[in-house]
């Protein structure tokens, strides 16, 4: 296939092609969607992409993780398409948020400076969102120390403080870092032991459902695995299928704390989280809840099924350096769309694959075939009506763990049809913890097999 006719597909002239390559928090490059469903939300972007991570960084006003005014004024800086613009609109913001938070006496305004801090945090690591297509940039690093400084002078002034760990994995021989929040609670409470996806931080799971479950009386414990931000920074690991060898130790860990009930344990993955986390429940039975937002069955056919044909066939025939010579020559051209460019720039960093071809070849190991009939415990799995990075993946997941799974879809009418119904986070975290609770307070004889 010429390279010309690469370009057309991937570029501006097809957008919807382009788009579909996956990532943990992405849309079609389109608003309109493969279901035939147009989105009724609001666009904050013309870059679709651009789009959602805005909403992204919105979605966690409620959980004192935006200010949704701050957000818009850098939104208004940000030109479509421009990976640099974006990192000087949150980099900007977060410059000025610094500012205030760190005029805040933490002695006499402990509240206000947690708040101000907290949004910090997340504004740095917006910034560095689409930097990662040059691992030798020095932003990355540098972002996430300013990140980390702030999120963890924030979790000191909790009312409970949160508490990092680090966790040794014996089988992989790596170390999981992780963050535990306790509710402060007399007695063993309910414990939601969740991990992002393929580009999110622990940091930012607090916002996206740990502050909701700690409301509720739930502990709450954050982690991070090989290929995920922390991991990949400080131990510079790329993704493993293997999930269980992250989450057995976080549950070992977990169930050795006085404050945990050991029966009352719910483990969440969010985004590619939702392969990851599954993955896990078919080889540790110990949780008494599993929740796939959303769900994955194969990744690394999700991806490779949106290559044009002629595209897909030069893969499977193992032409490495034809393959590759396309889409290094695609993602270097600014006219492609966003998803298709962050997609292969971020998968390559996040499983640290040096080409196209061994990133797509990577990604293929993440599937469960074979795999769902082993998972003992409760699921949900939720779906997104317009997600067109995974449409029909969670569904997929869902059919096949069969009896044993709770399936919903989220719908673009109540805000929440985007990606891990991104946009309607205390929606979502009603559905999600509702039906937890719902699983914890049945008789044990209903709830395993």
């Amino acid at each position: 296939m010429r390279i010309s006719r690469i370009f057309l597909i991937f570029g501006t002239a097809s957008l919807c092609v382009a788009s579909a390559v996956p990532r943990s928090s992405k849309p079609h490059s389109s608003f309109k969607r493969s279901d035939n469903a147009t989105n009724p939300m609001f666009q904050l972007s013309t870059d679709a992409d651009f789009n959602f991570e805005i909403l992204r960084v919105l979605s966690m006003a409620p959980y004192e993780g935006a200010d949704i005014g701050e957000v818009l004024v850098a939104a208004k800086e940000i030109e479509p398409g421009d990976f640099e613009s974006f990192y000087n609109g949150f980099n900007n913001l977060a410059l000025r948020a610094e500012k205030i938070a760190r005029a805040i006496d933490p002695r006499r305004h402990p509240v206000s400076a947690r708040n101000a801090l907290f949004k910090l945090s997340n504004y740095y690591r917006s910034a560095d969102f689409f930097l990662h297509g040059n691992w030798s940039d020095p932003r990355i690093n540098a972002l996430w120390e300013k990140q980390l400084s702030a999120f963890n002078d924030a979790m000191a002034l909790m009312t409970v403080p949160g508490e990092r760990i680090t966790i040794h994995a014996k089988d992989g021989g790596f170390d999981i870092p992780a963050i535990f929040f306790g509710t402060g609670l007399p007695g063993r409470r309910p414990t939601l032991i969740a991990c992002n996806g393929y580009d999110g931080s622990q940091e930012e799971m607090y916002h996206v459902i740990g502050q909701a479950a700690l409301q509720r009386g739930m502990n709450f414990i954050a982690y991070e695995g090989p290929g995920q931000p922390t991991v990949r920074r400080e131990q510079n690991l790329g993704f493993i299928p293997e999930w269980e060898k992250v989450v057995s130790p976080v549950i070992d860990y977990a169930l050795e704390r006085p404050e945990v009930d050991g029966d009352a344990i719910a483990l969440m993955g969010f985004s590619f989280g939702g392969y990851l986390v599954p993955r896990a429940a078919a080889f540790d039975h110990r949780a008494a809840a599993i929740m796939a937002v959303d769900g994955i069955y194969d990744f690394g056919q999700s991806i490779l099924k949106h290559l044009p044909e002629e595209l897909q066939q030069i893969f499977s025939s193992g032409d490495a350096e034809k393959f590759n010579a396309i889409l290094s020559k695609v993602i270097a051209d600014p006219t492609t769309v966003t998803s298709f460019r962050w997609g292969v720039q971020q998968g390559s960093w996040a499983l640290k694959a040096k080409t196209p071809f061994e990133f797509m070849t990577k990604a293929q190991a993440y599937n469960l075939t074979g795999l769902t009939d082993k998972i003992t415990t409760p699921v949900f799995v939720g779906d997104a009506q317009l997600d067109g990075f995974f449409l029909g993946q969670g569904k997929e997941l869902a059919d096949h763990i069969g009896g044993m799974t709770t399936y919903h879809q989220f719908e673009a009418i109540d805000g929440a049809g985007e990606h891990c119904a991104i946009g309607a986070t205390v929606y979502q975290n009603q559905v999600l913890l509702d039906w937890f609770e719902d699983i914890i307070h049945q008789p044990k004889n209903c709830i395993r097999p």
